[in-house]
């Protein structure tokens, strides 16, 4: 898969993605996503988003407290609606390896649901490190390894007796980066890792986890959900907060 297909495929797609993720439009966001991002990093004054999209994570921080909030996302198309939104955020476009900020320049950063997302991960990650201040946090969302994984989903097994709904986890440790279609002729650039690939990336570049969330996912997705009795049960979010270690 070229680099540049990948980035393509977002810039095409940045409208399904606001139309359906942004101002209300998913209550996974709504109910979940922001208000811990919102909780999580209240206080902090100085905030890189990466993969901001079209802002609504920066723009929930500065409408928070933080006195500067900086989105940065590879796809103008985002960016360009980022800045029609506005909110009091600066945004920029540029890459999460290869970031255009001194050392230490934050005090915290967020990335929500984009490292599944990215090819170079560790790069990435090694980045996001050098801009933090000693002890500064990152605050890391991901889709959770369990759902991500390739030929995961849930199972509605009529031949057993009684039938069971049940969810199957697929090649978990085989890590891979497929196109998948995640809504009709909407193809996106899905990158599957276990959960060691994370925590060890994170540890090389000198960011120690604080602690770890799995919350069940929340009443909208639920509801949605009701034909799969145990959707409760199984994680659809993972989010880590690490810090950077002082120097």
């Amino acid at each position: 898969m070229t680099r540049e297909r990948t980035e393509n495929s977002w810039e095409q797609h940045a409208k399904w993605w606001q139309d359906g993720f942004t101002e209300g439009a998913d209550e996974e966001y709504e109910e979940q996503i922001i208000p811990l991002a919102k909780d999580l990093l209240v206080g902090y004054k100085k905030i890189l988003d990466v993969g901001t999209g079209e802002g609504q994570i920066s723009r929930t921080l500065f409408e928070s407290g933080a006195e500067t909030v900086i989105g940065i996302d590879p796809t103008c198309n985002q960016i360009v609606e980022a800045n029609k939104r506005g909110g009091g955020p600066s945004y920029l476009r540029g890459k999460s390896e290869q970031l255009p900020f001194d050392e230490s320049s934050f005090d915290a950063a967020v990335a929500c649901l984009v490292f599944e997302h990215i090819e170079a991960m560790d790069s990435a990650i090694g980045e996001i490190a050098r801009i933090l201040k000693p002890n500064a946090k990152f605050l890391f969302f991901l889709n959770h390894p369990l759902v991500q994984t390739p030929g995961s989903g849930w199972i509605d097994d009529q031949i057993l007796d009684p039938p069971e709904k049940y969810w199957r986890i697929g090649p978990y440790l085989t890590e891979v980066m497929e196109m998948e279609e995640v809504d009709n002729g909407v193809f996106l650039p899905f990158v599957h890792r276990p959960l060691s690939r994370y925590v060890n990336a994170l540890s090389d570049a000198g960011l120690i986890i604080k602690s770890m969330h799995e919350p069940s996912p929340p009443e909208g997705f639920l509801k949605r959900a009701a034909q799969f009795g145990d959707a409760a049960l199984i994680p659809r979010l993972l989010l880590i907060e690490a810090e950077r270690v002082a120097q």
